[in-house]
């Protein structure tokens, strides 16, 4: 593992796509914050009241997603050349294949509760519809291949112009209703610059690690700007929005490098690594927990009740991976031989992205 990530002039390299400490530690972050808003607005809307943790989710929505999708895209140079069965079998078959059997999963759960109000039949043809309309909380790994699809297909094509297309659909405001081509439109951005700019991601990366000091001083300011927008109410506007998502994703990268340097909060780390994991499994000790502590009503404050939800939700997620594997329940987790359509890349695990 290389310490810092860092880039040559020659761009990326192979021993750069190994477990780079403040990419984790950034996912880490990212993927604490999106269990974080889903626990919160979930308990706020069960509870018609707000809490002090609705103060934090409103913080982090500028740049949560952001950040997310641009690391998503930060390793694919390396791998975008493949031949074409190989790269649909590490980036669409992938994720399709966990799509598939945690909607069906997340589905089961809920399905009763449909059919209450709709009846069976109409719970089969809404399960239906999960696959074009992205179901839950699986919207992120229903659109991550969409995203690898369309760079590879246009990797010919001139960056800049591809940059300023993705730029332009971002501050349109696209809002059909279908969440995969609004969230296109909102997101693409973000993944094609973390494919396009990933030399200059690891060279703010090594300059923050190499001047925390100054890394420091522009994290304080940039809090206080982005605080400032989200509570003015103008983190939403056109042009705004995309700068704060640019802004946000690299206060980001420089945090994640901050605690790789100084090796703290090491649990962060593991939730990067993670990340995948407790993205497909948080929904269940999340949905648990928050209607326990509701119905139970032990615990009164609801910022109090976000924040246990929110910390059962990645607690909780990890240890039904270790349960999984535990009890050799591991397709849950990593793809059976039976579902790749390209030679098996050797002692592979379940990984976000290359």
């Amino acid at each position: 593992m290389t310490r810092s990530g860092t880039i040559g002039g020659a761009g990326l390299t192979a021993s750069s796509a190994a477990r780079v400490d403040w990419v984790d530690y950034a996912k880490g972050i990212c993927i604490v914050m999106v269990v974080m808003m889903h626990s919160v607005l979930g308990v706020e809307l069960a509870a018609g009241q707000t809490g002090f943790m609705h103060v934090a989710v409103a913080f982090a929505k500028p740049f949560r997603m952001p950040d997310f999708f641009l690391i998503s895209g930060l390793f694919l140079s390396l791998v975008i050349n493949r031949d074409w069965r190989t790269y649909l079998d590490r980036k669409v078959v992938h994720f399709a294949y966990f799509y598939v059997v945690w909607v069906t999963i997340q589905f089961g759960f809920k399905a009763p509760a449909f059919a209450a109000e709709t009846g069976w039949p109409a719970v089969g043809v809404l399960y239906l519809e999960s696959f074009i309309e992205p179901f839950g909380t699986l919207w992120f790994i229903y659109l991550l291949p969409i995203f690898f699809v369309v760079t590879k297909l246009t990797r010919k094509a001139p960056p800049l112009a591809i940059w300023l297309l993705a730029a332009a659909l971002e501050t349109a405001r696209i809002n059909t209703g279908w969440t995969v081509i609004d969230e296109f439109c909102s997101r693409f951005v973000y993944f094609y610059s973390g494919y396009l700019f990933a030399p200059y991601v690891f060279a703010l990366s090594d300059r923050a690690r190499s001047h925390p000091g100054l890394a420091l001083a522009a994290l304080a300011i940039w809090a206080l700007v982005n605080a400032g927008l989200v509570a003015w109410g103008a983190s939403e506007w056109a042009i705004v929005s995309l700068v704060l998502g640019f802004a946000g994703a690299c206060a980001i990268i420089a945090t994640g490098t901050l605690l790789a340097r100084a090796q703290w909060l090491s649990f962060l780390r593991f939730c990067g690594e993670h990340s995948i994991v407790i993205y497909l499994a948080f929904f269940l000790p999340m949905a648990a927990t928050r209607t326990l502590l509701l119905r139970t009503g032990v615990i009164p404050d609801i910022g109090t009740v976000s924040l246990i939800v929110t910390i059962a939700g990645v607690l909780g997620a990890l240890a039904i991976w270790r349960v999984a594997l535990r009890f050799n329940v591991r397709f849950l987790f990593e793809r059976p031989d039976a579902f790749w359509i390209a030679p098996k890349k050797v002692g592979v695990r379940l990984q976000p992205a290359e």
